[in-house]
C-alpha cells in the first residue's frame, strides 16, 4: 500500500455487524488516554471490508494499518476475511486481529493458524489497547496511551482517561462506555417494541371481548 495516514496515527479497519461492539471499540480507541493515536474506520460487514481494501478487484484501494474483525457475521465470517487478507500480499500482509464473545481455544487455534495477529475476547477493553500497537508497525504518538503499553504496572491496575486507575475502576468505567453504547443502539428499536406491545394489548382486549360475547355477558360490560 501506498502511505498517505498521518504519521504515528493507527489507521483501523473495525468489521463488527453489531452496532453496540463497533461503538465500544470507537470509544476505547477513541479515549483521552488514546487521543490521537487510532483512527477507525467501521463498516458492519466482511464484505463491505473487502470492498475498502479493494480485495475484489485485485488491487488495494486504502492505506490501513489494521483490520479489527469480529469472528461471527452473517454471509462471511471474520475467519473468511482473515484468509482473505492473509492471502492478497504473503510477503508483507495487513495485520489481523480477531475477536470474539467466545473464548474457545479450537477457534484462537485455528485464527492463528490462519495468520491471525491476535485474538481478544469481547469486548474490547483499555487493557487490551497495548495488544493492538504490539501487532502493527506503526509508531504511535507519545501519548499515555502508548506510555502505559511500555511501563510494568502491577496486574490489577491499567490507565483510563489519562490517570492510573485500580483495576476495578477502570473495568467500571468500561462497564459504564458499554452500557451508554447499548442504550444508544437500543433506543433505536423502542418504537418498534412500542407498537409491538399496543398490539398484543389490542389483540388481547378483542379476545376478552369475543369470550363475553360468546358467553353472553357481552352487555354487562356497558
Amino acid at each position: 500500500m501506498e502511505g498517505g495516514g498521518v504519521e504515528g496515527v493507527m489507521r483501523v479497519l473495525l468489521v463488527d455487524d453489531s452496532p453496540v461492539d463497533r461503538k465500544v471499540v470507537e470509544l476505547v480507541l477513541g479515549s483521552s488516554a488514546c487521543a490521537g493515536s487510532f483512527h477507525v474506520i467501521a463498516v458492519d460487514s466482511a464484505k463491505k471490508a473487502m470492498e475498502f481494501l479493494g480485495l475484489k478487484d485485485g488491487k488495494e484501494q486504502q492505506d490501513i494499518d489494521m483490520v479489527l474483525t469480529d469472528y461471527c457475521m452473517p454471509e462471511m465470517t471474520g475467519y473468511d476475511l482473515l484468509k482473505a487478507i492473509k492471502a492478497l500480499s504473503p510477503l508483507k500482509p495487513i495485520p489481523v486481529i480477531v475477536m470474539s464473545s467466545e473464548n474457545e481455544p479450537q477457534r484462537i487455534s485455528r485464527c492463528l493458524k490462519a495468520g491471525a495477529e491476535d485474538y481478544i475476547v469481547k469486548p474490547l477493553r483499555s487493557k487490551d489497547v497495548p495488544r493492538l500497537m504490539s501487532c502493527s508497525n506503526v509508531k504511535p504518538k507519545d501519548t499515555l496511551c502508548n506510555t502505559v503499553s511500555k511501563k510494568k504496572l502491577p496486574a490489577d491496575h491499567i490507565v483510563v482517561d489519562g490517570t492510573p486507575s485500580s483495576g476495578r475502576r477502570a473495568h467500571l468505567t468500561e462497564i459504564a462506555m458499554i452500557l451508554h453504547s447499548s442504550s444508544a443502539g437500543l433506543s433505536h428499536y423502542f418504537p418498534f417494541l412500542f407498537k409491538i406491545i399496543l398490539l398484543v394489548y389490542a389483540i388481547l382486549c378483542l379476545g376478552e371481548l369475543l369470550h363475553r360475547w360468546s358467553n353472553g355477558c357481552f352487555l354487562s360490560l356497558w
